[in-house]
């Protein structure tokens, strides 16, 4: 019998939409990431993007557990120089732009070489309920 290692070109993707609204964010980012990576298939080939799209609405709604509202911290360094580490908690993130909450979450557990940068280019994050992606008529993916 011989291994099937399925072709990026042969895969049927589907489009997901999952609603973050008071959900928590690990769990929506745990949803997406293996929808988009393509580990529910039965056709999973981890060197082959066989992924989904996904879709995710309300992100500015996503909680987070404990306090990791005010304790968690985003570092960012800019240009390489003394004094240009940038420091953001999830508050000021959410303030800021909320989209980045989720999109961090996802991107930090797929692969982090060029497979993983073409995975996370199937995640499409809004802030609000409104999306897009109608045309592409998303089914809806619950989050356990």
């Amino acid at each position: 019998m011989k291994t099937f290692s399925a072709k990026a070109e042969n895969v049927n993707r589907q489009w997901w939409i999952i609603d973050a609204k008071d959900q928590v964010l690990g769990q929506v980012a745990v949803a997406a990431a293996n929808l988009i990576r393509g580990k529910t298939r039965p056709t999973f080939t981890p060197h082959v993007d066989t992924g989904d799209f996904v879709v995710v609405i309300n992100a500015d709604q996503v909680r987070v557990t404990g306090k990791k509202e005010q304790q968690k911290i985003y570092t960012s360094k800019r240009g390489g120089f003394i004094g240009n580490q940038k420091v953001e908690t999830v508050e000021k993130v959410r303030q800021r732009r909320p989209e980045l909450l989720v999109h961090r979450a996802v991107k930090g557990m797929v692969p982090h070489n060029r497979l993983g940068n073409a995975i996370v280019t199937k995640l499409k994050v809004y802030s609000g309920a409104e999306h897009p992606h109608s045309a592409q008529n998303p089914q809806p993916f619950s989050v356990a």
